[in-house]
C-alpha cells in the first residue's frame, strides 16, 4: 500500500540560523549511503538602491500555494534524480542584511545528482514558489524585490 506523502512546511520565521544549518549538515553522518551534499545558502545582500540602501528583506508568500509549489517542485526532483534526501527552508518575515533566507541541501550517492538537483530546485524555487519580498531601506522607505 502507497503512503500519500504530504507537503513539508518549508517556512521558517525570520533568517535561517547557522545553528539550524549545521545541525541539519550533522543529521546526515549516520547515512552511509551518502557520497555527496549540494548547499545552497541564499543570503540578503546590502544593495544600493536608487531609493537607499537595503538593510532588510521583509518575505511574505501566500502559503498554501506555496508550500503546494514547493511540494510540486520537490516530487519532480525527486523523480529526475537519484536524491536520498532533500531539505528546502525559506524564511518569513524580516531577515537583515547579511543573513540567510534560503536553505537548500540535496544528498545522493554521488556528488552530480546533489549539484545538479540542488541548482535546478533554487531556479524553480526563486521562478515558481509565491514568496515575495519586500526590500526595506535605510530611510525608512520600503520597495518590492524582483527574483532574477
Amino acid at each position: 500500500m502507497e503512503t500519500k506523502r504530504t507537503p513539508k512546511n518549508i517556512f521558517v520565521q525570520g533568517a535561517i540560523s547557522p545553528d539550524k544549518i549545521a545541525k541539519s549538515i550533522a543529521n546526515h553522518s549516520t547515512k552511509t549511503d551518502i557520497g555527496g551534499h549540494s548547499i545552497f545558502l541564499g543570503q540578503v545582500r546590502a544593495d544600493q538602491k536608487e531609493e537607499g540602501k537595503v538593510i532588510a528583506i521583509d518575505y511574505t508568500a501566500y502559503e498554501e500555494m506555496a508550500l503546494e509549489k514547493a511540494f510540486e517542485i520537490r516530487e519532480a526532483i525527486f523523480a529526475k534524480y537519484p536524491l536520498s534526501c532533500m531539505h528546502i527552508y525559506h524564511s518569513l518575515g524580516e531577515v537583515k542584511v547579511g543573513e540567510i533566507c534560503l536553505f537548500v541541501f540535496t544528498s545522493s550517492k554521488h556528488r552530480k545528482a546533489a549539484i545538479d538537483a540542488c541548482e535546478e530546485l533554487v531556479e524553480r524555487i526563486k521562478k515558481e514558489v509565491p514568496v515575495w519580498g519586500k526590500e526595506i531601506l535605510g530611510n525608512e522607505k520600503s520597495v518590492w524585490k524582483e527574483n532574477t
